[in-house]
């Protein structure tokens, strides 16, 4: 099952102290849903006490530094060429699944239908840009690769930096 939910730019106010959020400092994000709809609250490192039990969601961030320039995102073709080489390898099933994920929430790919089969849950993705259509298995990552994954889609995407 997927869920979508539109959540909200950071309102870079504590929502525990009231105070604004300074520039480079670190925050915590929780989703939690109220009256059926996501509601995004931030809150100051300082004043975090962890994830409320009725959280669906939680993060940690930093409020972006006024004089920073936007990091320069991999081009879209390096990104979905990565894409298809990746289904060719079994042991890379987890990145690519993320891999799809990105591409589908920056709207490069468009997810067309979900099947069910006895391997599991698969996604047809069509590519707008390159007339093609994609299967996508889900998988589900093991915990222990979370931050190994987290930190490969960082180097793919932000070169590393």
């Amino acid at each position: 099952m997927f869920v979508d939910f539109e959540v909200t730019h950071c309102s870079r106010q504590c929502a525990a102290s009231g105070r604004t959020l300074a520039p480079g400092e670190t925050y915590f994000s929780t989703l939690q849903l109220e009256a059926g709809k996501p509601v995004r609250r931030d809150c100051c490192a300082e004043e975090w006490r962890g994830a409320p039990n009725d959280a669906i969601a939680w993060w940690k961030s930093v409020v972006p530094r006024g004089d920073a320039s936007k990091p320069k995102l991999a081009p879209q073709d390096v990104l979905l060429n990565l894409f298809v080489e990746l289904a060719e390898q079994p042991d890379e099933a987890d990145f690519r699944y993320v891999l799809g994920l990105l591409l589908i929430r920056r709207r490069i790919l468009k997810l067309d239908e979900t099947r069910r089969d006895a391997a599991g849950e698969m996604m047809v993705l069509e590519c707008p840009r390159r007339n093609e259509t994609y299967e996508l298995r889900a998988t589900t990552p093991d915990p222990m690769q979370t931050e190994q994954l987290q930190q490969r889609m960082i180097e793919l995407l932000y070169g590393g930096d």
